[in-house]
């Protein structure tokens, strides 16, 4: 019986949102953080015609935090727009120094209900 408990938390975990290729760059001389998106792949097809109408924001608010996140939203026209999941970069985990640009898995958004 533990055994199925255990394949079903696996399959939780593997619910596949997307992933986010970005870019970061700061310049020491400005103080000038530039955030770039480049592109997304994978992402779920939430609309009803089984695809996504995806768009990122980058709040300024949570830099203060010392977190650089990424939320990716599914565009309705005449309802909520869904979000789809999110990449988090805590800023002290990261090279400045160095530009950055890599792929990340979208995670589930805390808090977001169905």
């Amino acid at each position: 019986m533990e055994e199925n408990e255990n394949d079903k938390e696996s399959t939780k975990e593997e619910v596949k949102l997307g992933r986010l290729q970005f870019k970061i760059d700061y310049d020491f001389n400005q103080a000038n953080l530039a955030v770039s998106v480049l592109q997304a792949e994978e992402l779920p097809g939430l609309d009803m015609s089984g695809t996504s109408d995806p768009y990122v924001k980058v709040p300024y608010a949570e830099i203060t935090t010392k977190t650089l996140v990424f939320a990716v939203y599914d565009f309705d026209r005449f309802s909520k727009h869904d979000q789809i999941g999110e990449v988090k970069i805590p800023l002290n985990q990261i090279d400045l120094a160095q530009t950055i640009e890599e792929w990340r898995d979208l995670t589930s958004v805390e808090g977001e209900q169905g």
